[in-house]
This record gives structure tokens, sequence and C-alpha cells, in this order.
């Protein structure tokens, strides 16, 4: 028995076909190989075609079937992951009336400042526990007010995995965490937010109907199984965004579960039992995957901008002739805290939880007599280290209580100087996991099929492949040198 992930992201599309019994990876399969195109047409526009995204997963399912070579009938349930925020907008015939507006598309920020102000914090944070901001709802005001032609012949509204899903099943459904990504649910009410809705004057009825994050959501038509060597009828019984559905990969379900990953930007994700929002915004609260109005789930997603792509421009300062295990050895050569050297990381844009300020990178308290490039590579993955408890603080500000932080074992998170550092001074234990996104969604899958009696019957078989404990005889030092990191930040904001 045998379950299909397949992983939506802005690069690419992967897909993955997990043994159900075992937990085993048959296959994977990914595409393009390279990176999917994203039209900047104007500053800060982000777009991509739907049809892309659609092609590119038929390929890497396509690809990932033939080098397992199982027959179409073995798969049994499909799971479907997505980038998070995006907005597709449908005719009545279901096809796509605009290329998408991407997450880090950033043309309705003032749409959603504006609605922040006007419909005033101690409405917008109960209820939607974000600012409005530049999620999926203000990306529809915007095709509103600039494209109001189009805007008419919407017949409804969803996310790149919504829109996945519709294409493999012919029916068009959301779910209520996918909803509370795009600031389109109201937690207090518990419906869809009408409290947005109105004031941007969206119909509620552009909103696609929900099912359950686990269970059948459709099945896939004839079309589509041909097109992707599947079975007709095969049923899809799972979706969530990407930082949702990572968690899930990694198993974190619970209040004071922590998932973190590192790749270009880095993220931390918390989940706590009640609702909770950072009054500041800082931080944004979205439904889990495994949230109920009367047993809530919240993940508390901390973004920091600056993370890989920092430690790529630290490799490039230090010499790119190196290549990253390389990197690793030569900042280990570099005294825990760097001889007082510091870097902050921030020179990817914005940082929301610096309340949306753009300090950009800096290397600090540099001397030209005692600081060379081992100084400056370890530095940097200090500084990023330190960046995410800078964050982990806030959540805990927010009332999340941090247990064990669990990560694929990819991207920074292969550096064991970067572990030690965020291990010491967050105090928390690293656990290290071989799975990704394709893979939660396949096991995600499995429970919305019933495939698995629990999310614990479909953990039970996910091992832990390393980790990372505090270190007491660098704590100390590790401390000392966030303490001096802290305060150059502050000095700067």
């Amino acid at each position: 028995m045998v379950l299909l992930g397949i992983d939506l992201g802005s690069s690419s599309v992967k897909a993955a076909l997990v043994q159900a019994d075992t937990g085993q990876i048959l296959a994977t399969g990914q595409y393009p190989p390279t990176e999917m195109a994203i039209d900047a047409s104007q500053p800060g526009w982000a777009e991509q075609d739907p049809e892309t995204w659609w092609d590119a997963a038929r390929r890497a399912v396509g690809s990932a079937m033939s080098t397992a070579g199982i027959a179409a009938g073995d798969v049994k349930a499909v799971g479907v992951a997505y980038q998070m925020h995006g907005l597709v907008c449908l005719d009545k015939a279901g096809q796509s009336l605009r290329p998408s507006i991407i997450w880090c598309d950033s043309r309705a920020v003032e749409i959603g400042n504006d609605a922040f102000e006007a419909l005033g914090s101690e409405t917008c944070l109960p209820r939607l526990l974000n600012s409005p901001g530049n999620f999926t709802a203000s990306k529809l005001r915007w095709v509103q007010q600039n494209q109001p032609e189009l805007f008419e012949q919407i017949d409804k509204v969803c996310l790149p995995g919504d829109y996945l899903a519709s294409r493999l099943t012919g029916q068009t459904v959301t779910t209520v965490s996918g909803l509370s990504e795009g600031m389109l649910w109201d937690f207090q009410d518990k419906q869809p937010a009408s409290v947005l809705l109105d004031h941007y004057g969206v119909p509620e009825n552009m909103l696609a109907d929900r099912v359950q994050t686990f269970g059948l959501q459709g099945e896939l038509t004839a079309q589509s199984a041909e097109l992707f060597g599947l079975s007709a009828g095969t049923p899809v019984t799972y979706r969530a965004g990407d930082q949702p559905n990572n968690a899930l990969s990694l198993n974190v379900l619970n209040a004071g579960e922590i998932a973190a990953t590192a790749g270009t930007s880095g993220v931390v994700y918390g989940v706590a039992d009640t609702v909770k929002y950072d009054p500041q915004s800082r931080i944004n609260s979205f439904a889990h995957v495994n949230h109920a109005d009367d047993d809530p789930r919240l993940g508390l997603l901390l973004c920091i901008n600056g993370t890989g792509i920092a430690n790529a421009w630290g490799k490039r300062m230090v010499g790119g002739d190196l290549d990253y295990v390389q990197l690793n050895d030569l900042a280990e050569q570099a005294p825990v805290g760097s001889d007082g050297l510091s870097v902050l990381p921030f020179g990817n844009g914005a940082e929301r939880m610096l309340g949306n300020a753009e300090v950009g990178g800096h290397l600090g308290f540099a001397d030209f007599n005692r600081h060379g490039r081992e100084h400056i590579a370890r530095a940097v993955q200090e500084g990023i280290a330190f960046s995410f408890a800078y964050g982990m603080d806030i959540l805990r500000e927010t009332g999340v209580d941090l247990g064990v932080i669990r990560a694929g074992r990819a991207n920074l998170f292969l550096s064991p100087l970067f572990r030690q550092t965020l291990a010491n001074i967050a105090d928390c234990q690293i656990e290290l996991y071989e799975t990704d996104g394709a893979v939660g969604a396949a096991r995600g899958a499995g429970i919305g099929a019933g495939i698995y009696a629990s999310p614990e019957d479909a953990f039970a078989n996910l091992e832990r492949v390393g980790g990372t404990d505090p270190n007491s005889d660098e704590q100390t030092q590790t401390r000392d040198a966030y303490t001096r990191w802290s305060e150059y930040l502050q000095a700067l904001l």
C-alpha cells in the first residue's frame, strides 16, 4: 500500500512515494530540476502561472512513479502541500483567470496596513490573529481595485494547494487551516472572516466550501489520473500549507513542540493549544493541521529572511572555493563567540520579527589585527542561530512553551556548529529526521484515508537520525556572545 505526497513550492514541485506500513520512501521526483520562474514584471511583484504548477506536478509524480516501478493502482491516497498565502482566481469553468499572486509578492502591503488601521487591532487580532497584512485577502482586494473586469469574472478564489487539488479532482474546496493563512477565517466566530470580507467588499460566496484537513477531499478524475499515471478514483485525503505540513512531517502536533527549517530563509514553528497571537504582529498565528474548534491547535510561525542566504554570503566573502563542509570546518577553527565579532544576518529585506524594520546585514566589532576568515565564517552562523533565538524569545512572550526543536537533516541543520550554537542559546535539544514536505504530505494522506489509525500510528516509524544537546561547558560563552549581539541589534533598531 503506497501513499503519494505532492509538495508545490515556488521553486519546484516535489513528489514522494511512501510505503504505508514501513514508512519507507520508495522514490521521489522533482520538477523542474533547477527553479521555476517567478515573473516580477514590476518591483515588489511576484507571480507564477498555475498551469506551470500543474505541468511540474505531473512531471514530478511521473518521475517518482517511474523510479519506484509500481503500478497505478498501488497508490491508495494522495496528499498535497503547497506554498502558502498565494491567490488563485478561478472562473465558473475552474480555469485560472490570471497568474497567481504568490507569497513573496508585496503589492498588497499598504492595502493590508490600511485595513488594519481602519478595523483596529482590537478587532483584527482576536479574530484574525494577525494584521490583514500582505496575505491572500489583501491580494484579492488589489485585484478588485486594479482589475475590476477580471474580478467580476471570479467564481472562486483559492490557495495554490486548493488549485492543484481542484485540477486533480474537479472539486474546488479549501480548509480552515488554509483560510486562516489568507486572513479569511474568524477564530472568534468560527466562520469565514466576514469582518474583513465586508471591509474589502468581497462576497463570501467567492470562498470555496470547506473540508477537513485530514479526510476525503475528492477523487482523481479519469483525465487527471491518466495524465499522472494513477488510477481514477484515487482519493485526495490531505492538504496543508508548507509550514504546517513541514511541522506535520516532523510529528510536531502538540503544544510545546517546535519545527524548524533553515533554507534560504528560516522558520520556527511552535504549536499552542490555546488561541494566541502576538500583539505586535511580529509572528503569525494560523490554524495548525490538527486544529479543531473544541480542541485548538495553533501554529505560531516566525520567519527569518536572512538564514541560508546569509551563510551563502559568508561563504562568498571568505572564499567561494570552499564547499559547505569545508566552510563549517573553517568556522570551527574560531572560538565560541568568534572572538568578539558579531554578524547581524538581516540583509534580505524587511524582517517581520523586527517590526518590519529593514536594518540590513552588519558585521560589527571587527578587529583587523585579530579577526580572520574563520571568525567571519563562525560569526555568520552564530548570528543566524542568535536570530532564531531572538525570535524564539518572542514566541515565549506570546505564551508558547518551547521544548525540543525538530528539524529535517538539511541545509544549515547539517552544520554541527550551527546546531550547537542554537541548542546552547535556546537551551533546547535539537532532533534531526530524514523527511521533507512531500513525505509529510504522503503521511498526511495516510491519516486522512484512515490507513493510519492516528497521527501517532503514522509516525511510529519516523526515526531520529541525529541531534544536538546543549553543551553546558560552552553556554556561558554563547550567552555572552548573544548578549553582545542583542545589544548591537537594539542599538540599530
